[in-house]
């Protein structure tokens, strides 16, 4: 079980599985939503519990995803593809999980997009978009 929240507070959640080896997306769109880069791991709807809900705000970023973040504290924390519904999975951002983790970074997309201020320095798989 892993647990995690946003900066407040006000939102927080429990995942009831083993985390995946995660991705990290250089994007503009992420870049421009969290300030940098953003590691996001995907678990099954079912094994999330999501509690303060109500200080969730979903940003619609385009018509393939919302973006869900707290209200009151602006904490970047879901991913939540709705193109094709009904996914079985949403996105979480790593960095609002209490550690440890136990899981890892596998992959770097969007790598054409990203910040010209960082390079990418570990030996995990890198796709241009």
């Amino acid at each position: 079980m892993h647990k995690g929240n946003c900066l407040c507070g006000k939102v927080n959640f429990t995942v009831k599985e083993k985390l995946a080896a995660t991705d990290v997306c250089h994007c503009t769109q992420y870049r421009k939503w969290t300030g940098h880069q953003f590691a996001n791991v995907e678990v099954s709807r079912e094994a999330l519990f999501i509690n303060g809900e109500q200080h969730l705000k979903w940003l619609h970023s385009s018509d393939k995803v919302r973006r869900g973040f707290c209200n009151d504290c602006g904490s970047s924390l879901f991913f939540d593809p709705v193109d094709k519904q009904p996914h079985q999975w949403i996105g979480i951002a790593l960095g609002a999980f209490d550690s440890p983790t136990g899981t890892s970074i596998k992959l770097h997309i969007f790598v054409a997009e990203k910040g010209d201020y960082y390079e990418i320095s570990d030996d995990a798989q890198q796709n241009l978009y």
